[in-house]
Parts: structure tokens; sequence; C-alpha cells
């Protein structure tokens, strides 16, 4: 039988992100990141292609993406309520992380394996900053997907695309846990 990582078990038995709306201050440090982001890196990568990057969003730079965010849903032609939820991460936001798929050109290794990568990448960060202590939350939204915000607001270049967002910083408070799925309904046994 193979040794069991109970503490590991543990938390995957109980993890659960918290809501970005309920983090306050303080974030974790750069040094708290860095060692956050070397974790995440940890992930599975198919041909060590590494076809992800990080753009670590803090202060300022938070105010300026939820004036981007307003304009250019605007600009594309939002809606009130949708204009209000595209800015609303970035103005509730204390530290974020977004993590960027930028995929490497490869004969062996198929695009959507990169995507699988980065997506990857950002479940590892949530959950080290999870157990690391920090409420983190995975956000994306409509913005995220636009063209426009992802290369003028975030300076992407047109191969690049945004996977999410890791809002990482102090919980106000553990939220109850939600329904889970159907294990034996969402299984198939060959």
């Amino acid at each position: 039988m193979p040794e069991a990582n109970t503490t590991a078990l543990d938390f995957l038995k109980t993890r659960r992100s918290r809501p970005a709306k309920t983090l306050v201050a303080p974030g974790p440090s750069r040094t708290e990141l860095e060692a956050l982001l070397t974790l995440a890196a940890r992930t599975p990568d198919h041909g060590k292609l590494e076809p992800w990057r990080f753009v670590v969003i803090e202060g300022e730079a938070m105010a300026a993406l939820s004036g981007a965010a307003g304009q250019i849903a605007e600009q594309l032609g939002y809606d009130a309520e949708k204009t209000a939820k595209a800015r609303s991460q970035f103005d509730q936001g204390i530290c974020a992380v977004a993590v960027i798929e930028s995929p490497v050109l490869s004969e062996k290794i198929p695009a959507i394996e990169q995507t699988y990568s980065a997506g990857a990448v950002c479940l590892a960060l949530l959950n080290a900053a999870l157990a690391s202590g920090w409420g983190a939350n995975w956000l994306s939204g409509a913005i995220s997907h636009e063209r426009l915000f992802a290369e003028s607001a975030m300076g992407l270049t047109p191969h690049e695309r945004i996977a999410g967002f890791i809002h990482i910083a102090t919980e106000t408070h553990t939220p109850p846990d939600r329904p889970r799925p159907d294990i034996k309904a969402k299984t198939t046994w060959l």
C-alpha cells in the first residue's frame, strides 16, 4: 500500500474557495507571493513548455484595471449591470495574480494540452494560497475574454489569453460548504 499524505488529503477534503468580495487587506508580501508562484509552477506541463506566465496585480494597478474594464465594457456595449460586474473584482481586489495562457508552438504538444496546463496552474495557485492560510478565489468574468481588455489593459500578445485571476488576501470568515457533485452519478466504470 502506498503511504498516504493525510495532511494533504485532509486539506483537499475540506478546501473551499473564499468569495473574493470577502477578502480584505493585507495581501501576501512579495516574498510570500513568490513562494506561492513557485508552488503553482509545479504543475502538469507536457513537454516542459511552460505555456503560461503570471501578472501580479496590486494597489494602483487594481484601480487602473477597474477603470479600464469599465471603459472597455461600455465601449463594447455592455449594459450597466454587466459593466459593473466587469469592474467589481478590481474595485474590491487587494492582490490578484493573472495567470496568462501563453502557448508555445510545438509539433508534439497540442494547444489544448497547453490550455489544460494553464488551468492547472490556476488551481495549483488557488490551493497553494488556501493551504498557506490566505483567502483565495479564482475569477474570470466576461471582460477577461475580451481581446481589447486582454491586449490594451493587460498587455497580452495576440496569442495569449487570461486563464483566470487568482485573488489572494486575508479572509474575513470561512464560508459554509456548498453542495458537492454526486460522484456516483458523475462516474462511469469500464
